[in-house]
């Protein structure tokens, strides 16, 4: 029975999407079968919580035995808590998407696009197998290149990030939603490639793909230090890449030309958070706690949190510039899943566990769990706001907000429970974080804990700033179009209203008993208390115009989108060059023209030379070869 739930966990999704593909051009039922779609999603919540209370441990399902290649599928406490989160989402956005992409050009693709994306995902959540994990990658990168470039007309500048006609230096500060999915997709690629080669690795050196059975200590031990930093620097390519760290966080950026469902379930349960989620669960059964001793593997996990504290730090100083409501909250994003890496890979020197789990690990994976309902209702209020004033950037006062009141309250919950303050959601799960970075001290310094407070210290800022732009102190909106938008209300009401749910989780479960005494840890009092005051100035303060120069340094995204739009496609131009002008020439040269064409030339006329018609001359030529082979066998006889 068991192969049924996965069967329609997976599946139910993207076979309730064939029919609005089929009917691409019936405009009648491209309008109904929207509800289909939506509902294939729901088996897949109906599934994912049968998982949650039913199923424990491994399930396999024989695929290609010989080469190690099986369905298997790990109903452990991250993808049984994960699976939940994933398939919750997608339904909540969904149902908002009924309201929100009503009236679209292209629902069937849309749709087909939406429910491949949440199928993806579930399938990376629950992989254990290594290979089948990879086709869930895969699928999430082909899902989000087809939705992020929905709008594929690029014929409405509400679906542009950036300002139209604005440049720094050569380049234009647009982008167009046909440039952002080939942007997502490009940088993904990327990163996938080096992924691919290192589960090709560990195929040829373990005996087995299942994440859970591979013995990662003698695998590393096998490959020594440099082979232990290259395949995990290979699979951290991945990772990093498709959750938007530094220096691969444009495409992150430029991705919110998508519809805001697709930024809202991108940002909060798929994709960015596939590869935080993914590290986790790496780390979980790695245990590098245990594997002191293995050469190389200490450099893997200093870079990734490194990484992820830099990360996060340029994610929310870019935010704090940022005046489009979608790309703040992409900011705020990459800086939440900078933080879960740091988190996670902090697990190498923390050996405290809780209810036989790691702390560190247990922080990640919390801070990944309220941040995605929070976000996603940040995202859900943002396009409701965007449909509502027809604009891409924050906008709206209070009396503005009086009239949007559910996104208006909705708005006011997901910040505080967000942002870390005493004493919502987030604070006993940062107050975790705070006393694990506390614990790297003696190994690492203080660095990690310093970068870590100012990181929560400007992040509470811009999502004050959100708030106050959008429904306080923010201009009157030149359009207000407040009628209709039900479903869209539901949907991010419904979102909201589980971060209460998560708070009750915190204190009753066994295992985040560690977060609720770290939260009275005098540190947390203090982190979280400054946090309160950047909150309460942000909302306050949400534009300072002596900074004003600043804030557009930090809109412009420091100028990373310099190397990403400019210095690399110069370098690839000069290097495709290089290889036209003068590898193409030499290769042609050397086997077309010039080099082995002249060889054979110079061997048919010497064997044209000795072919004079007289036998005299033959036979002095196979006296000649007789003589050389003599002389070489009486040469071989003497030294033998």
């Amino acid at each position: 029975m068991n192969e049924w739930v996965f069967l329609l966990l997976f599946l139910a999704p993207v076979v309730s999407s064939i029919p609005i593909v089929l009917a691409y051009k019936n405009k009648e039922w491209t309008e109904k079968l929207p509800y289909l779609s939506v509902f294939g999603i729901f088996v897949s919540v109906l599934m994912s919580l049968l998982i949650f209370f039913v199923l424990e441990g491994q399930y396999r399902y024989d695929w290609i035995p010989d080469l190690g290649i099986n369905f298997v599928f790990m109903c452990d406490y991250l993808s049984r808590y994960m699976g939940v989160i994933t398939a919750v989402i997608a339904f909540f956005i969904a149902v908002y998407g009924l309201d929100y992409m009503k009236g679209d050009y292209r629902p069937s693709w849309y749709w087909f696009f939406f429910n491949l994306f949440t199928a993806s995902m579930l399938l990376v959540v629950y992989s254990d197998n290594l290979f089948l994990l990879f086709v869930g990658w895969e699928g999430l990168g082909a899902a989000s290149w087809g939705l992020i470039g929905h709008w594929f007309r690029d014929d409405d500048d509400i679906a542009y990030v950036g300002e139209a006609g604005r440049k720094v230096g050569p380049l234009g500060m647009s982008w167009p939603p046909s440039f952002g999915g080939w942007r997502a997709i490009s940088t993904i690629r990327f990163g996938d490639v080096p992924m691919f080669l290192a589960i090709a690795a560990i195929w040829a050196l373990s005996p087995t793909l299942n994440i859970s059975e591979i013995e990662w200590g003698t695998l590393f031990a096998t490959i020594g230090a440099a082979g232990t930093i290259i395949l995990m620097l290979c699979i951290l390519m991945g990772l990093f890449t498709k959750s938007a760290q530094v220096p691969f966080s444009e495409w992150l950026m430029t991705a919110m030309t998508g519809p805001t469902t697709v930024s809202a379930l991108l940002h909060s349960a798929t994709m960015v958070a596939a590869g935080a989620f993914v590290f986790i669960k790496l780390t979980w059964y790695i245990e590098p706690w245990h594997l002191h001793g293995v050469p190389g593997l200490e450099s893997v996990y200093v870079l990734a949190l490194f990484i992820g504290l830099i990360s996060g730090l340029y994610g929310a100083l870019a935010g704090s510039g940022m005046l489009e409501r979608k790309v703040l909250l992409a900011a705020s994003t990459m800086s939440s899943i900078g933080l879960m890496f740091a988190a996670a890979a902090a697990s190498f020197w923390i050996h405290e566990e809780i209810a036989g789990m790691n702390l560190a690990l247990l922080v990640a994976f919390w801070y990944m769990a309220v941040h995605a309902f929070a976000k996603a209702s940040l995202f859900l209020v943002s396009g409701h706001l965007i449909h509502a004033t027809h604009s891409r950037f924050l906008c709206g006062g209070l009396e503005f907000g009086k009239r949007m009141t559910p996104a208006f309250i909705v708005t006011i919950i997901a910040t505080t429970f967000l942002v870390g303050m005493p004493p919502f959601t987030a604070y006993w799960v940062k107050s975790g974080m705070d006393e694990v970075m506390e614990h790297l001290i003696h190994d690492l310094g203080i660095i990690p804990l310093i970068l870590l407070i100012l990181t929560s210290v400007v992040y509470a800022g811009i999502m004050a700033k959100f708030l106050s732009l959008n429904f306080i102190k923010g201009d009157k909106p030149q359009h207000e179009h407040l009628e209709g938008g039900g479903l869209m209300k539901v949907g991010y009401i419904l979102m909201v209203s589980v971060l209460f749910l998560l708070t009750i989780l915190i204190f009753k479960n066994e295992e985040t008993e560690g977060f609720r005494q770290a939260g009275y840890a005098s540190v947390s009092i203090m982190v979280g208390l400054a946090i309160l005051l950047a909150y309460v100035v942000g909302l306050v303060k949400p534009r300072i115009s002596a900074l004003s120069k600043l804030g557009t340094f930090f809109n412009d995204r420091m100028y990373l989108p310099f190397v990403n739009d400019y210095i690399l496609p110069k370098t690839g131009f000069f290097v495709s060059h290089l290889v036209n002008e003068y590898g193409n020439r030499g290769i042609d040269g050397l086997f077309n023209t010039k080099v082995i064409p002249g060889l054979f030339g110079w061997i048919s006329r010497r064997i044209r030379a000795i072919q004079t018609g007289y036998l005299s001359r033959y036979i002095t030529i196979v006296l000649g070869i007789v003589m050389f082979i003599l002389v070489i066998v009486a040469v071989g006889g003497v030294w033998l």
